[in-house]
């Protein structure tokens, strides 16, 4: 068996992704709130590589400006096959003799446990280049000789009968050493109708060279997925939704309905949560232990105490801070405040840019007035301060701790502690105006 070695993950993006027929580089649309890139960068760090290089070309600056500073970059101007691409980081690797790890920038489902078990197969076996192959629809088919050893990797267009009904087949990711790899590329030459040069055919020079090669197949051909289309995209998250919510549901989280609940990667979820259906959560929101979410709930970037209701149809716009115990019901909409604990708005409320203490109460069709039409203003509500039905506070504007504002008001002064504030037109009752009225009528 080989000492482990250290390991450099190549990662190819530098693709236009014209099926995806979008202004976006393919490798930045996002899959559970994250970009596609992000997922082949994440497991090979998680798998142990020591250095991280993409390659890029389509929308070069915007992916550089992605993930600025989590990798090299190195360019590849001219669009000449994934073989071309690989030749392009034989600069950034000039100092390393470790092994090459070769990964796809549109191949997000990949796990990190897969990658390893791919360096554990070239050390265990002393194999010279070991690539992944699966059961997927993808035209190169893995030829095996009668030891298992790969002979060959043939395209299904040169295929034979026999060969076209082997369903193990390259899905491009290899390992192997760098001086290898060079050496293998400098015999690959651009001599096709295309006019590019192949990775694939570094399988082809190694065995006619003699250097041992071997596949280790992935056992769920899923994580194989490459994303060309939109179709593939959902697909590509679906899977990817599956597994945080598997993940959640085994860390004690209760997802009530699986298929219609959307929670993006980046989220944290404690103990004893209950989400009901139509629920989505996204960005790097957390939610404390025991929150329940009832149906058709959205939270954004937000953080959510323990022991919180929410719903149903409530909104956490981004940046919320919402305190332990905290009550936020149908059709509220909460947007960069500060709710403390155990404070309440339980139906048809707007709270925006606003800090409000604990134990506080928002009545039915209150609404914190946060825009003047040009800037946001933010507003204060101290700490069990009561906020009656159909309340708007004119921001910005502070409301005392143990206050009251009566219910219609408009405040657009200090309401101070001990007070009750009552801002709204004074009752005039018109006598007769009814029956005067109906005359008109008739």
């Amino acid at each position: 068996m080989q000492t482990p070695r250290e390991v450099a993950a190549l990662v190819l993006a530098a693709g236009k992704g014209t099926r995806m027929k979008s202004g976006l580089a393919k490798v930045l649309h996002p899959i559970c709130g994250r970009p596609m890139l992000d997922y082949p960068l994440r497991a090979a760090e998680e798998m142990g590589a020591r250095k991280l290089c993409v390659v890029v070309g389509h929308e070069a600056a915007a992916v550089r400006a992605a993930f600025q500073g989590r990798a090299e970059f190195v360019l590849q101007g001219e669009q000449r096959g994934t073989g071309h691409a690989v030749l392009q980081c034989r600069e950034a690797l000039a100092d390393f003799s470790g092994d090459v790890l070769i990964l796809y920038g549109d191949t997000p489902l990949l796990r990190a446990d897969t990658l390893a078990t791919l360096a554990a197969q070239r050390r265990q076996s002393g194999a010279d280049l070991v690539l992944l192959s699966a059961e997927v629809d993808v035209p190169g088919i893995v030829i095996r000789g009668a030891s298992g050893e790969v002979e060959g990797v043939v395209e299904a267009p040169d295929a034979t009968p026999d060969q076209l009904a082997v369903r193990e087949r390259n899905t491009g990711v290899y390992l192997l050493a760098a001086d290898l790899l060079w050496k293998l590329l400098a015999q690959v030459d651009d001599q096709n109708a295309q006019g590019e040069i192949y990775l694939t055919d570094i399988v082809e020079v190694a065995v006619r060279e003699g250097h041992r090669v071997e596949a280790v197949p992935i056992r769920d051909a899923e994580e194989a997925l490459g994303v060309n289309t939109r179709k593939q995209l959902a697909q590509a998250t679906a899977v990817a939704q599956q597994r945080i919510l598997e993940r959640l549901m085994d860390e004690g989280v209760t997802i009530v309905d699986p298929d219609n609940t959307y929670i993006d990667a980046d989220v944290e979820v404690g103990r004893d949560a209950r989400i009901e259906a139509g629920c989505t959560i996204q960005g790097n929101s957390s939610l404390g232990e025991g929150v329940h979410l009832k149906p058709g709930c959205m939270i954004e970037s937000s953080k959510v105490g323990s022991q919180v209701q929410m719903g149903p149809n409530a909104h956490l716009r981004p940046d919320c801070v919402i305190g332990d115990g905290c009550r936020i019901g149908n059709f509220v909409e909460v947007k960069n405040s500060v709710l403390g604990e155990g404070t309440k708005a339980d139906h048809l409320s707007y709270i925006g840019d606003a800090d409000v203490g604990a134990g506080a109460s928002f009545g039915c069709g209150s609404v914190v007035v946060n825009y003047d039409g040009v800037e946001k203003h933010r507003c204060e509500v101290g700490d069990r301060a009561f906020v009656g039905c159909n309340v708007n506070l004119i921001a910005p504007v502070v409301v005392e701790a143990d206050s009251y504002v009566a219910a219609g008001s408009t405040i657009t002064q200090t309401v101070p502690t001990d007070a009750l504030a009552v801002a709204r037109a004074r009752q005039r009752n018109v006598m007769g105006w009814v029956s005067r009225r109906g005359k008109r009528r008739s």
